[in-house]
Protein backbone atom coordinates (compact mmCIF):
# COMPACT_ATOMS: atom_id res chain seq x y z
CA UNK A 1 0.00 0.00 0.00
CA UNK A 2 1.31 3.50 -0.65
CA UNK A 3 1.02 6.71 1.48
CA UNK A 4 -2.48 7.72 0.23
CA UNK A 5 -4.11 4.26 1.35
CA UNK A 6 -3.10 5.23 4.56
CA UNK A 7 -4.48 8.65 4.05
CA UNK A 8 -7.80 6.99 3.28
CA UNK A 9 -7.75 4.47 6.34
CA UNK A 10 -7.59 7.45 8.66
CA UNK A 11 -10.75 8.81 6.57
CA UNK A 12 -12.41 6.34 8.60
CA UNK A 13 -11.69 6.36 11.89
CA UNK A 14 -13.98 8.56 14.16
CA UNK A 15 -12.91 11.48 15.86
CA UNK A 16 -10.33 12.59 12.83
CA UNK A 17 -11.14 15.41 11.09
CA UNK A 18 -8.53 17.58 8.63
CA UNK A 19 -6.89 19.56 11.83
CA UNK A 20 -6.39 16.43 13.98
CA UNK A 21 -4.79 14.26 10.74
CA UNK A 22 -2.92 17.37 10.35
CA UNK A 23 -1.28 17.25 13.84
CA UNK A 24 -0.75 13.49 13.38
CA UNK A 25 1.16 14.37 9.78
CA UNK A 26 3.28 16.98 12.01
CA UNK A 27 4.07 14.57 14.70
CA UNK A 28 4.58 11.64 12.64
CA UNK A 29 5.77 12.79 9.28
CA UNK A 30 3.67 10.25 6.95
CA UNK A 31 -0.10 8.99 7.46
CA UNK A 32 1.85 5.61 7.00
CA UNK A 33 4.01 6.25 10.22
CA UNK A 34 1.10 7.43 11.94
CA UNK A 35 -1.06 4.51 11.49
CA UNK A 36 1.42 2.18 12.53
CA UNK A 37 2.10 3.68 15.30
CA UNK A 38 -1.77 3.46 16.57
CA UNK A 39 -1.84 0.05 15.92
CA UNK A 40 -5.34 0.56 14.17
CA UNK A 41 -7.93 -2.97 14.03
CA UNK A 42 -8.94 -1.61 10.38
CA UNK A 43 -7.81 -2.96 7.20
CA UNK A 44 -7.22 -1.12 4.71
CA UNK A 45 -7.18 -3.47 1.96
CA UNK A 46 -10.65 -4.38 2.45
CA UNK A 47 -11.82 -1.22 2.39
CA UNK A 48 -10.39 -0.53 -0.82
CA UNK A 49 -12.15 -3.71 -2.08
CA UNK A 50 -15.12 -2.45 -0.61
CA UNK A 51 -14.89 0.88 -2.83
CA UNK A 52 -14.13 -1.21 -5.91
CA UNK A 53 -17.22 -3.15 -5.40
CA UNK A 54 -19.16 0.13 -5.56
CA UNK A 55 -17.37 1.90 -8.15
CA UNK A 56 -16.40 4.71 -5.59
CA UNK A 57 -13.51 6.89 -6.00
CA UNK A 58 -11.39 8.72 -3.63
CA UNK A 59 -9.04 11.93 -3.55
CA UNK A 60 -6.62 13.45 -1.45
CA UNK A 61 -4.74 16.41 -0.97
CA UNK A 62 -1.68 14.58 -2.18
CA UNK A 63 -3.45 13.89 -5.77
CA UNK A 64 -3.05 16.03 -8.40
CA UNK A 65 -6.67 15.95 -9.32
CA UNK A 66 -8.02 17.14 -5.88
CA UNK A 67 -10.26 20.52 -6.34
CA UNK A 68 -8.32 23.10 -6.55
CA UNK A 69 -10.94 25.31 -4.91
CA UNK A 70 -11.34 23.32 -2.29
CA UNK A 71 -7.30 23.05 -1.76
CA UNK A 72 -7.37 26.94 -0.46
CA UNK A 73 -10.12 26.52 2.27
CA UNK A 74 -9.28 26.62 5.72
CA UNK A 75 -9.09 22.50 6.86
CA UNK A 76 -10.38 20.96 3.38
CA UNK A 77 -11.08 17.66 3.78
CA UNK A 78 -7.88 15.04 3.36
CA UNK A 79 -9.74 12.57 1.71
CA UNK A 80 -12.69 13.20 -0.71
CA UNK A 81 -15.01 10.22 -1.91
CA UNK A 82 -16.62 10.44 -5.24
CA UNK A 83 -19.35 8.31 -7.45
CA UNK A 84 -19.97 9.13 -11.05
CA UNK A 85 -17.81 11.14 -13.52
CA UNK A 86 -16.51 9.80 -16.91
CA UNK A 87 -15.02 6.96 -16.41
CA UNK A 88 -11.65 7.34 -18.20
CA UNK A 89 -8.08 4.70 -17.83
CA UNK A 90 -5.13 6.94 -16.69
CA UNK A 91 -2.04 5.58 -18.71
CA UNK A 92 0.42 5.82 -15.90
CA UNK A 93 -1.52 3.62 -13.93
CA UNK A 94 -2.08 0.98 -16.10
CA UNK A 95 -0.35 -2.25 -15.10
CA UNK A 96 0.14 -1.46 -11.78
CA UNK A 97 -0.76 -4.33 -9.02
CA UNK A 98 -2.13 -1.50 -6.72
CA UNK A 99 -5.51 -1.77 -5.40
CA UNK A 100 -5.63 1.92 -4.52
CA UNK A 101 -4.77 2.39 -7.94
CA UNK A 102 -7.59 0.44 -9.51
CA UNK A 103 -10.01 1.97 -7.61
CA UNK A 104 -9.01 5.80 -8.22
CA UNK A 105 -9.45 4.68 -12.20
CA UNK A 106 -13.25 3.22 -11.34
CA UNK A 107 -15.19 6.41 -11.97
CA UNK A 108 -12.61 9.37 -12.95
CA UNK A 109 -12.97 12.31 -11.11
CA UNK A 110 -12.28 14.21 -14.17
CA UNK A 111 -14.35 16.97 -13.84
CA UNK A 112 -12.16 18.08 -11.53
CA UNK A 113 -9.21 17.36 -13.15
CA UNK A 114 -10.83 19.92 -16.36
CA UNK A 115 -11.97 23.16 -14.20
CA UNK A 116 -14.91 24.42 -15.10
CA UNK A 117 -16.81 27.34 -13.98
CA UNK A 118 -19.08 26.48 -10.75
CA UNK A 119 -21.65 27.91 -8.73
CA UNK A 120 -23.38 26.80 -5.58
CA UNK A 121 -27.20 26.91 -5.95
CA UNK A 122 -29.01 26.38 -2.64
CA UNK A 123 -31.92 27.92 -0.08
CA UNK A 124 -34.75 26.44 1.17
CA UNK A 125 -35.64 22.45 1.93
CA UNK A 126 -40.05 23.56 1.96
CA UNK A 127 -40.15 25.71 -0.60
CA UNK A 128 -42.64 28.24 -2.11
CA UNK A 129 -43.81 28.21 -5.77
CA UNK A 130 -41.66 31.22 -6.00
CA UNK A 131 -38.87 29.91 -4.73
CA UNK A 132 -38.93 26.90 -7.08
CA UNK A 133 -39.38 29.03 -9.97
CA UNK A 134 -37.01 31.39 -9.38
CA UNK A 135 -34.71 28.81 -9.06
CA UNK A 136 -35.17 27.07 -12.35
CA UNK A 137 -35.44 30.11 -14.43
CA UNK A 138 -31.75 31.32 -12.74
CA UNK A 139 -30.29 27.66 -12.84
CA UNK A 140 -31.13 27.43 -16.53
CA UNK A 141 -29.36 30.78 -17.43
CA UNK A 142 -26.34 29.88 -15.70
CA UNK A 143 -25.76 26.04 -17.15
CA UNK A 144 -26.44 27.87 -20.57
CA UNK A 145 -23.46 30.21 -19.85
CA UNK A 146 -21.05 27.00 -18.96
CA UNK A 147 -21.03 27.03 -15.19
CA UNK A 148 -21.30 23.75 -13.23
CA UNK A 149 -24.01 23.52 -10.77
CA UNK A 150 -22.89 22.53 -6.90
CA UNK A 151 -25.97 22.06 -4.16
CA UNK A 152 -26.51 19.53 -1.33
CA UNK A 153 -28.87 17.09 -2.80
CA UNK A 154 -31.28 18.53 -0.49
CA UNK A 155 -35.06 18.41 -0.66
CA UNK A 156 -36.24 22.06 -1.69
CA UNK A 157 -33.92 24.50 -3.71
CA UNK A 158 -31.32 21.65 -4.00
CA UNK A 159 -33.18 19.37 -5.65
CA UNK A 160 -34.36 22.55 -8.19
CA UNK A 161 -31.46 23.18 -8.94
CA UNK A 162 -30.00 19.43 -9.84
CA UNK A 163 -32.94 18.60 -11.66
CA UNK A 164 -32.68 21.91 -13.94
CA UNK A 165 -29.11 21.37 -14.94
CA UNK A 166 -29.69 17.94 -15.58
CA UNK A 167 -32.88 19.21 -17.86
CA UNK A 168 -30.95 21.97 -19.55
CA UNK A 169 -27.33 19.21 -20.04
CA UNK A 170 -25.70 20.68 -17.71
CA UNK A 171 -23.11 19.54 -15.34
CA UNK A 172 -23.82 19.64 -11.96
CA UNK A 173 -22.23 18.29 -8.44
CA UNK A 174 -24.02 16.99 -5.54
CA UNK A 175 -22.27 17.19 -2.43
CA UNK A 176 -23.98 14.43 0.84
CA UNK A 177 -23.97 15.13 4.52
CA UNK A 178 -23.44 11.27 4.42
CA UNK A 179 -21.10 8.35 3.07
CA UNK A 180 -21.33 8.84 -1.06
CA UNK A 181 -22.61 5.37 -1.55
CA UNK A 182 -25.77 6.49 0.55
CA UNK A 183 -28.58 9.00 -0.73
CA UNK A 184 -29.87 11.04 1.67
CA UNK A 185 -32.96 11.86 1.56
CA UNK A 186 -34.10 8.98 0.19
CA UNK A 187 -37.28 10.94 -1.65
CA UNK A 188 -34.50 12.14 -3.82
CA UNK A 189 -32.95 8.62 -4.90
CA UNK A 190 -34.37 9.17 -8.64
CA UNK A 191 -32.20 12.56 -8.58
CA UNK A 192 -29.31 11.20 -7.09
CA UNK A 193 -29.38 8.05 -9.71
CA UNK A 194 -29.70 10.25 -12.86
CA UNK A 195 -26.61 12.55 -11.80
CA UNK A 196 -24.68 9.12 -11.89
CA UNK A 197 -26.16 8.05 -15.44
CA UNK A 198 -25.53 11.81 -16.85
CA UNK A 199 -21.78 10.74 -15.59
CA UNK A 200 -22.11 14.05 -13.47
CA UNK A 201 -20.72 13.54 -9.20
CA UNK A 202 -21.44 13.27 -6.29
CA UNK A 203 -19.05 13.48 -3.35
CA UNK A 204 -18.92 13.35 0.03
CA UNK A 205 -15.47 13.75 3.05
CA UNK A 206 -17.60 10.77 4.66
CA UNK A 207 -16.74 7.28 4.92
CA UNK A 208 -18.39 4.26 3.23
CA UNK A 209 -21.99 3.92 4.95
CA UNK A 210 -21.98 6.88 7.56
CA UNK A 211 -25.66 8.20 8.13
CA UNK A 212 -25.75 11.94 8.43
CA UNK A 213 -25.93 13.54 11.62
CA UNK A 214 -26.69 17.15 13.11
CA UNK A 215 -22.88 18.04 12.72
CA UNK A 216 -22.14 16.46 9.06
CA UNK A 217 -24.33 18.71 7.41
CA UNK A 218 -22.65 22.28 8.18
CA UNK A 219 -19.39 20.80 7.30
CA UNK A 220 -21.14 19.67 4.17
CA UNK A 221 -21.77 23.00 3.45
CA UNK A 222 -18.28 24.18 3.75
CA UNK A 223 -17.18 21.85 1.00
CA UNK A 224 -20.38 23.29 -1.51
CA UNK A 225 -18.77 26.71 -0.72
CA UNK A 226 -14.98 25.37 -0.99
CA UNK A 227 -15.87 24.08 -4.42
CA UNK A 228 -18.01 26.72 -6.16
CA UNK A 229 -16.91 30.62 -7.49
CA UNK A 230 -20.13 32.00 -6.06
CA UNK A 231 -23.02 30.78 -3.67
CA UNK A 232 -26.66 31.88 -4.80
CA UNK A 233 -29.10 31.93 -2.85
CA UNK A 234 -32.43 31.72 -4.31
CA UNK A 235 -34.71 31.32 -1.13
CA UNK A 236 -34.64 31.13 2.48
CA UNK A 237 -35.52 31.63 6.09
CA UNK A 238 -33.21 33.55 8.47
CA UNK A 239 -32.17 30.56 10.24
CA UNK A 240 -32.25 28.42 6.61
CA UNK A 241 -28.94 25.89 6.23
CA UNK A 242 -28.04 28.16 2.93
CA UNK A 243 -27.34 31.07 5.17
CA UNK A 244 -24.75 29.11 6.80
CA UNK A 245 -22.79 28.01 2.99
CA UNK A 246 -23.09 31.36 2.34
CA UNK A 247 -21.52 32.68 5.64
CA UNK A 248 -18.16 30.18 4.46
CA UNK A 249 -18.29 31.45 1.34
CA UNK A 250 -17.67 34.82 2.58
CA UNK A 251 -14.81 33.20 5.05
CA UNK A 252 -13.12 32.18 2.28
CA UNK A 253 -13.62 34.94 0.03
CA UNK A 254 -15.95 33.93 -2.10
CA UNK A 255 -18.47 36.05 -3.94
CA UNK A 256 -22.29 35.81 -2.58
CA UNK A 257 -25.53 36.46 -4.46
CA UNK A 258 -29.07 36.82 -3.31
CA UNK A 259 -32.17 37.04 -4.48
CA UNK A 260 -34.99 39.85 -3.70
CA UNK A 261 -38.33 37.98 -2.97
CA UNK A 262 -41.87 38.82 -1.56
CA UNK A 263 -40.90 41.21 1.57
CA UNK A 264 -44.53 39.63 3.46
CA UNK A 265 -42.89 35.78 3.44
CA UNK A 266 -40.57 34.75 5.62
CA UNK A 267 -38.48 32.58 2.55
CA UNK A 268 -37.38 35.90 1.59
CA UNK A 269 -35.59 37.32 5.24
CA UNK A 270 -32.61 34.92 4.37
CA UNK A 271 -31.37 36.56 0.93
CA UNK A 272 -32.26 40.13 1.95
CA UNK A 273 -30.59 39.75 5.02
CA UNK A 274 -27.40 38.70 2.81
CA UNK A 275 -28.18 41.61 1.04
CA UNK A 276 -28.01 43.88 3.75
CA UNK A 277 -24.48 42.47 4.54
CA UNK A 278 -23.14 43.08 1.40
CA UNK A 279 -24.22 40.10 -1.17
CA UNK A 280 -25.10 41.38 -4.77
CA UNK A 281 -28.50 41.18 -5.90
CA UNK A 282 -29.47 38.98 -8.30
CA UNK A 283 -32.26 40.06 -10.85
CA UNK A 284 -30.78 37.65 -13.74
CA UNK A 285 -28.40 34.83 -14.92
CA UNK A 286 -26.44 37.94 -16.65
CA UNK A 287 -25.61 39.56 -12.94
CA UNK A 288 -24.00 36.86 -11.84
CA UNK A 289 -21.99 36.27 -14.57
CA UNK A 290 -20.86 39.75 -15.21
CA UNK A 291 -19.96 40.03 -11.52
CA UNK A 292 -17.37 36.86 -11.75
CA UNK A 293 -16.11 38.31 -14.81
CA UNK A 294 -15.55 34.73 -16.18
CA UNK A 295 -13.20 34.79 -19.36
CA UNK A 296 -14.01 33.13 -22.34
CA UNK A 297 -18.22 32.80 -21.08
CA UNK A 298 -20.30 34.50 -22.48
CA UNK A 299 -24.20 34.66 -21.41
CA UNK A 300 -26.26 33.35 -24.44
CA UNK A 301 -29.63 34.11 -23.60
CA UNK A 302 -31.10 37.65 -25.08
CA UNK A 303 -33.07 39.38 -22.52
CA UNK A 304 -35.46 39.55 -25.88
CA UNK A 305 -36.12 36.39 -25.32
CA UNK A 306 -39.45 35.69 -24.63
CA UNK A 307 -39.89 33.44 -21.62
CA UNK A 308 -43.40 30.93 -20.80
CA UNK A 309 -45.46 31.86 -17.97
CA UNK A 310 -47.73 30.44 -15.94
CA UNK A 311 -51.06 30.72 -16.12
CA UNK A 312 -51.38 33.66 -13.61
CA UNK A 313 -48.34 35.01 -14.67
CA UNK A 314 -50.18 34.59 -18.30
CA UNK A 315 -53.34 36.53 -16.94
CA UNK A 316 -51.15 39.15 -15.28
CA UNK A 317 -49.73 40.00 -18.70
CA UNK A 318 -52.95 39.99 -20.34
CA UNK A 319 -54.14 42.79 -17.56
CA UNK A 320 -51.29 45.00 -18.35
CA UNK A 321 -51.18 44.62 -21.67
CA UNK A 322 -52.90 48.26 -22.57
CA UNK A 323 -52.14 49.89 -19.18
CA UNK A 324 -49.80 49.96 -16.18
CA UNK A 325 -52.11 49.13 -13.29
CA UNK A 326 -51.57 49.84 -9.28
CA UNK A 327 -51.00 46.99 -6.76
CA UNK A 328 -54.17 47.30 -5.28
CA UNK A 329 -56.53 47.09 -8.66
CA UNK A 330 -54.37 44.02 -9.38
CA UNK A 331 -55.66 42.50 -6.12
CA UNK A 332 -59.03 43.34 -7.63
CA UNK A 333 -59.05 42.15 -10.56
CA UNK A 334 -57.33 39.01 -9.78
CA UNK A 335 -58.45 38.56 -6.54
CA UNK A 336 -55.35 37.26 -5.12
CA UNK A 337 -54.39 37.37 -2.07
CA UNK A 338 -51.41 40.04 -1.51
CA UNK A 339 -49.20 37.75 -0.59
CA UNK A 340 -49.19 35.58 -3.87
CA UNK A 341 -49.39 38.36 -6.21
CA UNK A 342 -46.41 39.75 -4.67
CA UNK A 343 -44.92 37.08 -5.27
CA UNK A 344 -45.54 36.53 -8.63
CA UNK A 345 -44.96 39.98 -9.52
CA UNK A 346 -41.38 39.60 -7.86
CA UNK A 347 -40.93 36.61 -10.36
CA UNK A 348 -41.91 38.25 -13.31
CA UNK A 349 -39.62 41.09 -12.73
CA UNK A 350 -37.10 38.69 -12.24
CA UNK A 351 -38.14 37.37 -15.67
CA UNK A 352 -37.75 40.55 -17.16
CA UNK A 353 -41.60 40.77 -18.18
CA UNK A 354 -43.28 43.51 -16.21
CA UNK A 355 -41.38 46.38 -14.51
CA UNK A 356 -42.43 49.02 -11.67
CA UNK A 357 -42.11 52.58 -12.00
CA UNK A 358 -42.52 52.86 -7.90
CA UNK A 359 -46.05 53.93 -6.28
CA UNK A 360 -46.98 50.52 -6.77
CA UNK A 361 -47.44 50.60 -10.33
CA UNK A 362 -46.85 48.25 -12.99
CA UNK A 363 -46.10 47.64 -16.83
CA UNK A 364 -45.06 45.38 -19.57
Amino acid sequence: MDERDYWLGFSTVSGIGPAKFRKLLQEFGTAKAAWKAKRLDFSIEKYLEELKKKDVWFLTLLDDDYPELLKQIKNPPFVLYGRGGPVKSNPSRQGSSSASLRVHAVGSPSSFATPQPTIAVVGARRTTQYGREVTKFLTAELVASGLTIVSGLALGVDAVSHVTALENNGKTIAVLGCGVDCCNPRENQSIYDDILKSGNCIVSEFPLGMKPTQWTFPARNRIIAGLSQAVLVTEGAEDSGSLITAKFALSFGRRVFAVPGPIMSLMSRGPYALIQKGAKLVTSGEDVISKLKISNFKFPISKKTKIKGTKDENMILKLLENEPLHFDELVRKTKFDSAKLSGILSLLEIKGLIKTSGGGIFSV
